[in-house]
Parts: structure tokens; C-alpha cells; sequence
């Protein structure tokens, strides 16, 4: 299968630049994997299509503010770096531009001496092992020096940094948002628990090879990137009842997606783990886990629409995004939603 396959043309000025003012009031694309048939709607209809005993899936992990600008020390040259992997409580693996500005050895300045990184190692691929010092909560001094890391595409500045969070985000670690929750809101959460459909919290750091393009032209070439994962004894427990009593497993978006699918055995029984996943799902994958998934609008020929693919069939996710454009959809990060029934509500005998 061709990288190529998946590739449609979008216009410039459908990829959404800023958050709607209200998270629900998105535009919502259902697709019907069996029929073929689409509906036109918004994301607070989504309560629709949920019933009593299915299960609603989200990833609750935090992005951090973790875009720094600072100087090197010494010189005042301007460096930027990204907050990539925790190694230990001050010690992280970073992203640097310029690179050749930051040497082992070399130190970095932000907000006037508020935090200082000493650049200990080049590692390989080019990113810097850093360590940090300061005085004070890390968390907080970050929370006032960093900036949310958007994706290259949004070329805007977020004023407000908590529309890169979803509503349930709680445990940090994100060098990027699971942008399909960013279309919740308390509100429509709450009305969807008391229509009897749980609530399940699985935890992926999303990271940002995320947006990283798939250059190869076969995708079996394609080297995944490894992203970080939680899936707590409680939650496997609500999963494997949902399965088991008949009920739907809707995922919100692909991170929770790939959790789900990592930790589910060769028998369909979700397990309570934690590790590294670098599952890559595409045309052909048997999903164990997920039978729907809630996702927003994704890249030509990335690693995502491969996966939307796998679950409803590369035709059919093709002709959604064609009609999508057609009507103009928001794209992307701060864009439009997806609602993919791979399985339908059984009807009643």
C-alpha cells in the first residue's frame, strides 16, 4: 500500500487557525461504515448516537507549555528549545534551534535567570539531553515561561492556553493535544454519563512525531514513533465490562485509539498496563478494542488517516474527506470532528 493512496487536496484556508469560542459548537461529519451514509451535524449531537452501556474513551494526558525561548549564556544568543521526554525530575531530552547553538556544556537563560538549562550531551537524531536549574516549583516557573507547542500549521499565537487542553486533562507529559477531546465540554460530558454511557481515562503522552510525515513511499517502511502510555486496573475493568455486556467501545481520538488497541490481547481482553507503544494501525489492521471513534480531520498521507482508514475502509474515509472539503470543514488541530461508526447501535429485538 502507497503512501500516496492517501493523499487529498485541501485548501490553505480550511485548516482552522484559532478554536471556536465554544468547544461543542464544532461541526460534526458522521460516517456509517455499513451503509456508507453521512450526516451533516454538530459535535453536541454527538449524545445521539451513544446509548446506555456503551463506553466513552478519553486520553486525560496534559500538554505542557513546553516551547521555551531563552539565550545562550555568554553570548545572548536567541535559542529555542522543546520540551520532548522527562528523563528524571530536572533532566530532559529537548529539541534545539539553532542546534549548533547549544554545545555540551554551553548554558541557556530564560526569563532573566528564572530557569537555566545546562546542555549536557548531543544525543542521536541531533536532539540535547538538558538539565535544569532554578528555585522554586519547575511546574509553575513553566507554566509562566512556556509557550503550548502547536503544530507547524497553526501559524497564529494562542492567546489562551487552555484551549490547547482538553476539559479532562489531568496528568502532564504532552509535547502536543489529543485534539478530538478538545471538542467536549463539562456540560455535554455530564449529560453523556447520565444517559448511562461510562466514562473510561486511559493516559497517552501524545508526542510530536505525531506530525511527522511519512516519507516512505510504501508505508510498511515507515518507522512509528514511541509515545508513553497508562491504563489503570480500574478502567480495564469498566472496558472489559462494556465488551462483555454488549455495549460499544467509542474512542476519542487516535491516541486513545492506539492505547486501546496496545493493551488488548490476542482474546479481546483489555489489560491494565503501562509502557511504550509504537503500534502503527493501517488498512488491514483487526481493531481487538475500538468499535467507533470520535477524531477531528487529519493530514494528507500522515500516519492518522491511515489509521481512520483501517477502521472504515480507505474508500469510504477518502469520499468523507473529499465531501468534507467540498463543504468546508475545518481542518486539523482546532478543526471540525469526525464520529466513525465502524458499529452500530443493535437494534432492538
Amino acid at each position: 500500500m502507497k503512501t500516496s493512496d492517501f493523499y487529498f487536496d485541501l485548501p490553505r484556508e480550511l485548516i482552522a487557525q484559532e478554536p471556536l469560542e465554544d468547544r461543542a459548537s464544532s461541526r460534526l461529519l458522521v460516517v456509517h461504515k455499513e451503509t456508507g451514509k453521512r450526516e451533516h451535524r454538530h459535535f453536541r449531537d454527538i449524545k445521539e448516537y451513544l446509548k446506555a452501556g456503551d463506553c466513552l474513551v478519553i486520553n486525560d494526558t496534559k500538554v505542557l507549555p513546553a516551547r521555551l525561548y531563552g539565550e545562550r549564556v555568554g553570548t545572548g544568543a536567541l535559542i529555542e528549545i522543546l520540551l520532548l521526554v522527562r528523563k528524571d525530575m530536572d533532566t530532559w531530552e529537548v529539541l534545539v534551534r539553532p542546534g549548533k547553538k547549544a554545545r555540551p556544556g554551553d548554558k541557556i537563560s530564560f526569563g532573566g535567570g528564572k530557569l537555566v538549562a545546562e546542555v549536557l550531551e548531543v544525543i542521536e537524531g541531533g536532539n540535547r539531553i538538558i538539565r535544569f536549574t532554578y528555585d522554586g516549583v519547575f511546574e509553575t516557573i513553566l507554566d509562566e515561561l512556556g509557550e503550548m507547542p502547536l503544530p507547524p500549521y497553526i501559524t497564529q499565537k494562542l492567546e489562551d492556553k487552555t484551549r490547547y487542553q482538553t476539559v479532562y486533562a489531568k496528568h502532564e507529559g504532552s509535547a502536543a493535544a489529543p485534539t478530538a477531546g478538545l471538542h467536549f465540554t463539562p456540560e455535554l460530558l455530564k449529560e453523556i454519563e447520565e444517559m448511562g454511557v461510562k466514562i473510561a481515562r486511559v493516559t497517552l503522552h501524545v508526542g510530536l512525531g505525531t506530525f511527522r510525515p511519512v516519507k516512505a513511499e510504501d508505508i510498511l517502511e515507515h518507522e512509528m514513533h514511541s509515545e508513553y502510555y497508562v491504563v489503570e486496573q480500574e478502567q480495564a475493568d469498566l472496558l472489559n465490562e462494556t465488551k462483555q455486556s454488549g455495549g460499544r467501545i467509542f474512542a476519542v481520538g487516535t491516541t486513545s485509539t492506539r492505547t486501546l488497541e496496545s493493551v488488548t490481547d490476542e482474546n479481546g481482553v483489555i489489560q491494565a498496563k503501562s509502557g511504550w507503544t509504537n503500534i502503527f494501525i493501517y488498512p488491514g489492521y483487526a481493531f481487538r478494542a475500538v468499535d467507533c471513534l470520535i477524531t477531528n480531520f487529519h493530514l494528507p498521507e500522515s500516519t492518522l488517516i491511515m489509521l481512520v482508514s483501517a477502521l472504515m475502509g480507505k474508500d469510504l474515509v477518502m469520499e468523507a474527506y473529499a465531501e468534507a472539503v467540498r463543504e468546508n470543514y475545518r481542518f486539523f488541530s482546532f478543526g471540525d470532528a469526525c464520529l466513525m461508526l465502524a458499529k452500530e447501535e443493535e437494534p432492538l429485538e
